[in-house]
């Protein structure tokens, strides 16, 4: 989201924002096995992660942002683990094909966004794999997933999820800054050969 005081979507000061802290809502996710959830995906199919076979990678923010419209609430920058979803998303974009040849087999974008404003988004960011709508709530409630409130919406905190067969091998939570999720979840996976 744009701010006044941070108007660009992608060049963020993360010194002026505050970290969100680890709160421990997703301490029960590594070794649970991903509830079977159809959730529409940006390509037009719909995608069960359950159902996808070997190592994937999801990784989860509250919203993003569209350029020249006003942040969901004044005090978007200061909500901690609140800003930075575009920089997230641009960064796992850039490194899609550094992470497939670490091992990931697909690549999946996760919000409650509804499909229509993700399909913008990646098409205007040319992100190359499916960003996933939970705009339902299903997958959050049925997993227990970190969420946070904001302007009377539940939005997904950031986090991301290495999933092995349909049973998650690692967490990144909480995830600060977010440009450098993707870089960390490829040094991950570097790191931990299937």
């Amino acid at each position: 989201m744009t701010s006044a005081n941070q108007p660009n979507l992608h060049d963020v000061d993360w010194s002026k924002i505050p970290a969100p802290p680890d709160d421990g809502a997703a301490d029960h996710l590594k070794g649970a096995r991903v509830a079977p959830v159809a959730l529409l995906a940006t390509d037009g199919s719909s995608i069960t992660l359950a159902d996808v076979p070997g190592r994937i990678v999801v990784f989860a923010y509250p919203r993003t942002g569209e350029p020249g419209k006003i942040s969901l609430v004044d005090d978007w920058d200061m909500i901690p683990g609140a800003r930075g979803c575009t920089p997230q998303t641009c960064s796992f974009r850039d490194l899609a094909g550094e992470l497939k040849a670490a091992g990931a087999t697909r690549v999946f974008g996760l919000s409650t966004q509804d499909t229509e404003y993700q399909r913008e988004m990646t098409e205007r960011l040319h992100v190359p794999f499916p960003v996933l709508s939970d705009s339902e709530l299903k997958l959050a409630r049925a997993m227990n997933l970190p969420t946070m409130e904001a302007a009377g919406l539940t939005l997904l905190k950031r986090m991301a999820l290495v999933i092995d067969d349909a049973i998650i091998t690692h967490v990144f939570y909480p995830v600060f800054p977010p440009d450098r999720n993707a870089a960390d979840v490829l040094a991950w996976l570097k790191d931990n050969p299937r």
